[in-house]
């Protein structure tokens, strides 16, 4: 059984879909900041079967709720404090993401103008479904 330390201040990113972590580890900008981050992948999971966890030293100013809500809304977000957990945070399907996925229209105005933010704008919450804020090119999940 594999061990990982207890957290005194930060973050545990739970019930993670399994192989999912890496993805959140990126796209939170996990990899450039001066902190500890354990990963532990493939976790049993009485839920889930696998889950994939996460563990930030640090505050919850770390980690950008909307990006994790947009890649999963399931997850759940433990706040720990002196070794206790003392939140826990609800995700939701963020309204608008800004960086996270790229506008594939060849035609949408992101692609001449480099320097524009890639801004999507949540159309359909029960189907989940974003589309561009400048060319309405809707993003497929997969």
């Amino acid at each position: 059984m594999l061990n990982v330390g207890e957290l005194h201040e930060g973050i545990v990113l739970d019930h993670i879909q399994a192989g999912k972590s890496m993805d959140i580890y990126y796209n939170l900008g996990l990899d450039k900041l001066d902190c500890c981050v354990a990963i532990i992948k493939n976790a049993r999971s009485n839920k889930m079967g696998k889950k994939d966890i996460i563990k930030i030293e640090g505050s919850i100013d770390l980690v950008d709720l909307d990006i994790l809500g947009f890649i999963d809304h399931n997850i759940t977000v433990n706040i720990i404090r002196d070794s206790v957990i003392v939140e826990k945070k609800d995700l939701t399907l963020p309204k608008t993401i800004t960086n996270v996925i790229r506008c594939k229209n060849p035609r949408c105005i992101t692609s001449i103008e480099q320097e524009l933010k890639h801004i999507f704008v949540l159309t359909d919450e029960e189907k989940q479904i974003y589309r561009c804020k400048y060319c309405e090119e809707k993003y497929e999940r997969h």
